[in-house]
Parts: structure tokens; C-alpha cells; sequence
């Protein structure tokens, strides 16, 4: 070890031999973070400081998780079999699977994914008449997950919604909702923390018990990390304080899900006598790319105080480049990529482009795929959504856990058996009246009397019981040929013969092929096991870093990885930073820290592009270049770069003076100017269509401005005759009218026009 330990550098080495307590690695972006991990676990065992099974070991992707447990098996052999390694998620999911029961569960529990979960969410507010078009199935989800990340359970939420109706209905979801997963002895991927929180909170002797079992606990991207899991290992770390988290505060970027990078930032607080080193030499990109993440990320006002450097060569200068459309933009990055190939005989590999947003996905592919470039794109249609393998997913944890009303729901007539919706929403209220699941319901051939499609039931049961014999005496990949086979599967897709039909089944042996993978990796290869692990699957895992083709992702998804040669597209402001994040310098700081580690994933070279105008959203716009590109010094740029910022000046500067034209003009008329003026200039480029199309379109309209039409503000509180009370979210000229956008507290979200709209005015509100 001593040998292994002279390949780290003073700082890394510092914190593989610190043993005294807390620790926080402040590790920037390329520093080696996983080298420390690995060899400080490697450190623990060599001194015997621990055993194997003492040693705690926390990542966020199975990938990482992967990638260290290959790592430390490397350095120590079989010794990693016995270590608690792997996400948050699938830790707490090995304890609950343990301790559940003392929460209400049995220890053969599903874990619904978020298909699974909208479906209820639709199903339970069907049932309590609250209107989806008032109440999206998006944001009630999302206010679930959100409350779950902050520990409020369904009854804790409800009190705290009281006086709140929109809440108060949210509650009345939220509350039937995990009433549905209890019945169904389910729980969903937001629970998982949660109850293990839970449980510790309620069980004292079980938390003594984990305290004492998990002598040495560490951390990676410690900067990630929401309220309850900051409360785990708390938690389980307070009894002895031997905690070593990883991170970079400048990389966090999960605010929008909840991650607190206050957690890091306040981390000396949280643990006194805390020990704090900072891993600051970069191995990965050259010296012009690491300069470029500095002066980007210095900007922030919320950050630890340190700069990264490194020892590699200065690099190539940057290459940005302003491109008349997206089309073009795309074009021309398919366009260098094939002309670097050629000239540095570089892999299609080599290569990602990062956008800031799924919606730009489709032109991505759509020129690449014209291009015959090849590509990947990751966070596409997800393999474990597609309908064949969600079907078959639900065939096993029927046969898992036969309480599993949505599983069985999904597949007791798919294929087509001729149970139709109406016989089993009549077999679900009578289950749920004798309450018993479904599935148990019907093992009782006398209680299917009266249904016409008795038989085809009967059917069903027979083949799901006789597999349910098969699950604990054959392998998981033998039990899904068997399903297959048994339900009709297989037939149905060998009988529509189609092409579609021939690429599901493609994606069916696929599935198959994970399942033996699993078992050749996994000693304990049960259904259970194999079910708990295509839970926990995220996008990023699924990456094949061999495949030969460029990776195009989202910057979030990005995280973690590094390619040689990196493009940046969409560099605009509203876009990135993105138009919500303008308005408060929080947000605009994580999209700044976006940047920071876009900008870091690239080893070799960087190109950035954005456009003179885009349609995004079905809304065309004239654009404006992101802050973050001139927040990267011109001396980083190439020379081309540099001539292309200049020819930006004159259409920038003649929008500008457009702007003032219009501005001036209405500051002149006193009973508009407090409202109108700051709503004239949009804060994502420039509409094509209410603007810049016809300027003097805009500036009619602007005199053409009646008292009644600009009485309105933001944050007002209005009535409307239908509607009800709502506050005005949005104002924004509309040829010789404005348009309000409204959120009225019972009938939801509504566009409405000022000139033909009576709205009653409550109270001022306040401006933006």
C-alpha cells in the first residue's frame, strides 16, 4: 500500500492518511476524487482500522457505485464483497428490506418507478373528481416528491396545507395516494430514503444497531445531497463522527431536485472540528479549458474559496461560433466533427455535444441521423419505460408480490384475454370491499360467479400461480423466457410479424440479456434482488461508453463524465442561463455552476455555439449571447472566436437602440411607463412575431395604449366573473392589447386579453 499511496499527490495522499474524524475533501472537477475514495478505503483495511462489513461507502449513480467497487477490488481483492457499497437509494433499500416490517410492509415489497406512480396519481384523483386540467399530474408528483425530500409525510403535509386550498387538494392525493401504495405493498423511489429516515426516527435500537455496525462512513458528490439525506447519515455517523464526504460546491446543479448546497458549504458547522482538504490539481482538461471553468465559476458569490490548476499542456484555444438557426448550429458542429475525425483520426467517441434542455434534442437527431453521423442520445425514450418491458416488469412483481393491484391491472389482459375494463374495475371494487388485492381476490373461483369472462380470469390466475412456484427454483433470466412463453407474449409478437413488432422483441431479448448479466454479477441473483436493481437504473447508467458514436445529452446528464472533445450548444440568454433562472441570482449562480462543470468535461477542446435566432417551444426568437461567454476572457479564444463576436456588435447594438427607441417613447407617457416599459423588453431574446417583425408595429401599439389596457400589474390580485380569484403571473403587449397570464386558485392557469377581459381588482400585488 505504501507503494500505491506514493502515486497520490501531497493533498490526495493527506486525505487518504486522515483518520481523526470528520472530513470533507473539497474535490474540484478532474482532481481525483475516486482515486482518494478508493484508496482510503484500501487505507482503512491495510491498518485494520475496520472490517470489511464496518466500512460504508455512498455514491448517487450505479455507475460510480460500479466503477469504485472494481476500483477497491483492485486494490484488495475479495475484501469488497463484504462492504456496504452503492447509491443512497440501494442502501436504504438492503435495510428496508431488513426492517421494513416494523413500518407496516412485508419484506417482499415492490418499488413503484414513476410510470407506476403517475398512473396512480391519475387513478386516485379520478376517484376524488379533482380535474387534471386544473391540478396537472406533473405538479402533483412533483409537490409529492418534493415534501417526501423533506420528510413530510401525507399527514404531516395536510396539516401544513391547512388554510391552502390548492394544497388542501394536493393533500387529499397525496394522502390516498400512499394509502394505495400501502394496499398495493408497494412503495415508490422518493420513499426509500424517507422510510429508512423514518424508521431510525421510531426505532432507536435499530439505528444503535447501524451506528455500531458502520465504523467508517464516506460520501461522494457530498454537494448533491437533499434534507433526508442529510439526515441519514447524520444520523448514522453521529455516534462516532467517522464521516469522509467528497465534493465540489462549485459542481452542485440539483437544486431544481431538491439537493442543498448548504450541506457542503455549512459542513464545518454541522461536524465541529471538522477537517477540510482541498484537492485542486486537475488531471483532466489543458490548461486554456481549465482557465475558461475558473473565470466562469468565480463569479458566484456562494462558493469555498479555490481555483484549479494543472500540470497538462496549454491547449487548444476555444472555439465559439454564432450560426444564423439552430439547424445551422447543428450542422456545424456534425460538420467539425467530421472534418476532426478525418484531419486527427479521432472516434466518433471522442465526441458530446451538451444542450441545456430535452427540447433541443430534435434537432439534434434529426441532423445527425440526416448526416449519417452516428450518435446516442442519452435520456431518450428510457429502455425500462418502453411498453414491452414495462409489461413484462409488471409480470414479475405480480409474481414477486402478489398484492400488486397496478402490476396485475397492466397485464391481466395484455396480451388481449378478453377481460375487458369494466370486469376489472368491478373485480377491484369488490377486492378492495373484502379488502384483499385483486389477485388474492380471484383464487376463490366462486367469487367470479356472474363474470362473463370467468374463464379467461381462472386462466390468468392458473398461469401466474403455477410461475409464482418457479421464482425461488429457476434463474430470473429462465423465469422471463417462461413468461413469455406462458402469457402469450412471445406468440402475440411472432403473430403481428411487424417491423415495430420485430424491434420490441429485439428489446425483450435485450432484457433478458440483463437479467443474465445480473446473475453473473450477483451471488443472491433472486427476483427481488433483480427487481430492486432495474429500479434503482438511472440514464447515465445505461451509458456504453465503447459504442462507437458521439454522445449527445442533456449538461445535467453529463455529470461525472469526460470526453475529449466537448460542444456546448445553445449558449443563449433565456436558454442558458435559462429564462427562470434570471430572475433570482440563486438559480442563476447553479446555472452558472452548470456551466462550470459543462466546461470541465471537455479534456482536450472546447467549442461553444449559440444563434442569431431559434424556434424552441414553437416560439421564434432573436437571440442573445449566454453571460457566460463573456464571462470566459477573449485571450482564451481562438482568432476566428474573436472575429465572431465582433460581428455580433452591430446587430446587437441596433436591437439595443430599437429597444431605447421604443423605451424612450413610452417613458414620455407617464401612464405607462411604470407598467409597460419593462414589459416591452423580453427576458428570452426577442419575440419574431410581436417585435422585431415589424418595429413599428410595436411602436403603434405602444401609442395606441389606453389607460384600461396597462391597469394591470404583476402580483395583482383579481376576479374574475367565471374564473374566480387569481394572481396576474405574466403581462405582455399583444399587438393593441396585453396579454395576462393568470393563476386563479380553482379553475387553474388562463391567457386571457386586458381589452376584453372585466377583471375586478383585489389589491395591488407587487412588481417583478
Amino acid at each position: 500500500m505504501s507503494e500505491l499511496l506514493d502515486k497520490l499527490n501531497d493533498k490526495q495522499k493527506e486525505a487518504v492518511e486522515y483518520m481523526s474524524g470528520p472530513l470533507l475533501i473539497l474535490a474540484g472537477a478532474g482532481s481525483g476524487k475516486t482515486r482518494v475514495l478508493t484508496y482510503k478505503i484500501a487505507y482503512l483495511l491495510e491498518k485494520e482500522i475496520v472490517k470489511p462489513w464496518q466500512i460504508l461507502a455512498i455514491t448517487f449513480t450505479n455507475k460510480a457505485a460500479k466503477e469504485m467497487r472494481e476500483r477497491v477490488e483492485a486494490l484488495v481483492g475479495q475484501a469488497t464483497n463484504d462492504i456496504w457499497l452503492g447509491t443512497f437509494h440501494s442502501v436504504c433499500v438492503r435495510i428496508l428490506k431488513r426492517e421494513i416490517e416494523l413500518l407496516g410492509y412485508t419484506r417482499d415489497f415492490n418499488i413503484f418507478d414513476e410510470i407506476d406512480k403517475e398512473k396512480v396519481i391519475k387513478e386516485v384523483m379520478k376517484k376524488i373528481n379533482i380535474d387534471e386540467k386544473v391540478y396537472p399530474v406533473g405538479l402533483i408528483k412533483s409537490e409529492i416528491s418534493r415534501a417526501k425530500e423533506l420528510m413530510k409525510d401525507e399527514v404531516q403535509y395536510q396539516k401544513d396545507a391547512l388554510g391552502d386550498y390548492r394544497k388542501e387538494e394536493i393533500a387529499k392525493v397525496y394522502t390516498m395516494y400512499q394509502d394505495t401504495l400501502r394496499k398495493n405493498n408497494s412503495i415508490d423511489f422518493d420513499d426509500i430514503i424517507m422510510l429508512t429516515v423514518k424508521l431510525f426516527l421510531q426505532y432507536p435500537d435499530r439505528l444503535l444497531y447501524y451506528q455500531q455496525k458502520f465504523n467508517y462512513i464516506l460520501v461522494d458528490e457530498y454537494q448533491d445531497t437533499n434534507k433526508t439525506q442529510f439526515l441519514l447519515i447524520s444520523m448514522l455517523s453521529s455516534a462516532n463522527g467517522n464521516i469522509c464526504v467528497v465534493g465540489d460546491e462549485s459542481q452542485s446543479i440539483y437544486g431544481f431536485r431538491g439537493a442543498d448546497i448548504t450541506n457542503i458549504l455549512n459542513f464545518e458547522e454541522e461536524f465541529p472540528n471538522a477537517k477540510i482538504i482541498k484537492l485542486e490539481e486537475n488531471y483532466r482538461s489543458t490548461k486554456n479549458i481549465l482557465s475558461a471553468a475558473n473565470e466562469v465559476i468565480k463569479n458566484n458569490k456562494s462558493k469555498i474559496d479555490k481555483e484549479l490548476w494543472t500540470q497538462n499542456k496549454e491547449g487548444e484555444k476555444i472555439d465559439y461560433k454564432t450560426l444564423n438557426n439552430e439547424y445551422e448550429e447543428v450542422e456545424y458542429v456534425v460538420d467539425t466533427i467530421d472534418e476532426v475525425c478525418k484531419k486527427e483520426n479521432r472516434k466518433y467517441s471522442d465526441f458530446a455535444v451538451l444542450f441545456r434542455t430535452n427540447a433541443q434534442a430534435r434537432v439534434l437527431e434529426e441532423v445527425f441521423m440526416k448526416s449519417g453521423t452516428p450518435y446516442k442520445l442519452i435520456g431518450g425514450i428510457k429502455f425500462y419505460a418502453r411498453k414491452e418491458i414495462k409489461d413484462i416488469i409488471s409480470y414479475l412483481k405480480l409474481i414477486q408480490n402478489k398484492n400488486d393491484n397496478i402490476a396485475l391491472k397492466r397485464i391481466i389482459n395484455e396480451p388481449k384475454r378478453g377481460i375487458g375494463d369494466t370486469a376489472l374495475d368491478k373485480l377491484d371494487a369488490l377486492a378492495s370491499a373484502a379488502g384483499v388485492s385483486i389477485f388474492e381476490y380471484i383464487q376463490d373461483s366462486s367469487n367470479l360467479a356472474g363474470f362473463r369472462s370467468a374463464g379467461n380470469i381462472i386462466l390468468f390466475r392458473d398461469m401466474i400461480n403455477n410461475l409464482i412456484k418457479q421464482k425461488d427454483t429457476i434463474k430470473v433470466s429462465e423465469l422471463i423466457k417462461n413468461v413469455l412463453k406462458d402469457s402469450g407474449y412471445e406468440e402475440m409478437l411472432n403473430a403481428e410479424g411487424t417491423k415495430e413488432t420485430e424491434i420490441r422483441f429485439d428489446n425483450l431479448m435485450e432484457f433478458i440479456g440483463v437479467a443474465i448479466e445480473f446473475e453473473n454479477e450477483n451471488a443472491d441473483n433472486t427476483l427481488a434482488d433483480f427487481l430492486d436493481s432495474i429500479a434503482l437504473v438511472s440514464d447515465v447508467d445505461s451509458l456504453d461508453e465503447s459504442t462507437e458514436a458521439v454522445t449527445l445529452m442533456t449538461m445535467h446528464s453529463a455529470k461525472g463524465l469526460e470526453f475529449e472533445k466537448v460542444f456546448l450548444v445553445g449558449m443563449e440568454e433565456g436558454l442558458f442561463p435559462s429564462k427562470r433562472s434570471i430572475e433570482e441570482d440563486a438559480q442563476t449562480e447553479e446555472e452558472r455552476r452548470l456551466c462550470y462543470v459543462a466546461i470541465t468535461r471537455a479534456k482536450d477542446h472546447l467549442y461553444i455555439t449559440n444563434t442569431k435566432k431559434r424556434t424552441l417551444y414553437g416560439s421564434t426568437t432573436y437571440s442573445i449571447p449566454s453571460r457566460f461567454i463573456d464571462e470566459i476572457p477573449e485571450t482564451l479564444l481562438s482568432e476566428e472566436s474573436l472575429e465572431n463576436k465582433e460581428e455580433k456588435v452591430k446587430p446587437t447594438t441596433w436591437l439595443d437602440s430599437e429597444y431605447k427607441r421604443v423605451e424612450t417613447y413610452l417613458s414620455n407617457r407617464s401612464r405607462v411607463s411604470e407598467n409597460v416599459e419593462t414589459k416591452v423588453r423580453p427576458s428570452i431574446g426577442i419575440s419574431v412575431d410581436s417585435f422585431l417583425k415589424n418595429i413599428s408595429g410595436t411602436m403603434s401599439a405602444a401609442k395606441s395604449v389606453t389607460p384600461c389596457e396597462v391597469k394591470y400589474k404583476v402580483g395583482m390580485e383579481v376576479k374574475h366573473k367565471k374564473f374566480g380569484i387569481g394572481t396576474i403571473e405574466k403581462i405582455e403587449p399583444e399587438g393593441d392589447d396585453f396579454k395576462l397570464e393568470i393563476m386563479f386558485d380553482n379553475s387553474g392557469f388562463k391567457r386571457l386579453m386586458a381589452n376584453y377581459t372585466p377583471l375586478e381588482i383585489l389589491n395591488d400585488g407587487k412588481e417583478e
